[in-house]
Formats: structure tokens, C-alpha cells, sequence
């Protein structure tokens, strides 16, 4: 796509941070740096959101959002991560490019990911008749 900023981070048109690469993913640093270690995990090749994206995408994603979380915790000092997706605009996706967040974590860093939430109706049972996959 001649547009996406994260198509050209691909190409190298764009620096950028570089936390780790193969040959169908790039894990980059945020640029909001909001968060220290905030980084995004792309597939090489575009796609706009998991909606689109083929088998073998999402589990090259996966595979590097592992990588790179393992790595975090194991070598950098970090306790934990939260990782996350956004899908669409009403989702909140801001660069219509599949990526994935991984938060870098430690203990008492006072990042609330789950903001102000409450607990919302209808009940479980009913959530669960409504979306509930059939075979």
C-alpha cells in the first residue's frame, strides 16, 4: 500500500526503532513512547487488520509478539506484558496496518490497562447465546 506509514517503515523509507526482524515480521519501538519498551509487532506484507490477514500472517504475528514478550521478561527486566489488537476505527485502530502492542511491565509502574470499567449488562448467559461460534 503507497500510503501506509507502516509499509513504509517495511521499506526502510521511514526509520525506525528496530526491536527484532525475519522475513515476514518487524517489531519496531512506538513512536508515542508513552510507555518505555512500547512496541509494535507488523506482518511484512500489508494487511489492515486480522480481518483480512491469512493463516500463515497471524501466526508469523503471533509467533514474533512471543519472541519479543519472551525476551522482555526473560532479558530485560521487565515482570510482565500486556499485549493487544485493535481492529477498525470503532476499535480504536489508529494505522489501518495489522499490528500488535506489547506493553513492557514491572511491578508497581501504575499502568492501569483496563482504565475505568464496569461491569455491564446483560448477563453472561445472554453475551454467551448471542455470540457463541456453532461448530
Amino acid at each position: 500500500m503507497n500510503d501506509c506509514i507502516f509499509c513504509k517503515i517495511v521499506k526502510g523509507e521511514i526509520p525506525c526503532y528496530k526491536i527484532y526482524e525475519d522475513e515476514q515480521v518487524l517489531a519496531f519501538l512506538d513512536i508515542a513512547n508513552d510507555v518505555v519498551g512500547h512496541t509494535l509487532v507488523i506482518p511484512k506484507q500489508h494487511c489492515a487488520s486480522l480481518f483480512d490477514a491469512d493463516e500463515a500472517t497471524m501466526l508469523a504475528v503471533a509467533k514474533a509478539v512471543q519472541k519479543v514478550s519472551l525476551h522482555y521478561v526473560h532479558n530485560c527486566g521487565f515482570d510482565g506484558v500486556n499485549t493487544f489488537n485493535c481492529n477498525g476505527k470503532e476499535a480504536q485502530q489508529s494505522v489501518f496496518h495489522l499490528h500488535v502492542h506489547v506493553i513492557p511491565r514491572k511491578g508497581g509502574d501504575g499502568i492501569n490497562i483496563w482504565g475505568n470499567q464496569t461491569q455491564c449488562n446483560p448477563t453472561l448467559q445472554e453475551v454467551c447465546d448471542k455470540l457463541k461460534l456453532s461448530n
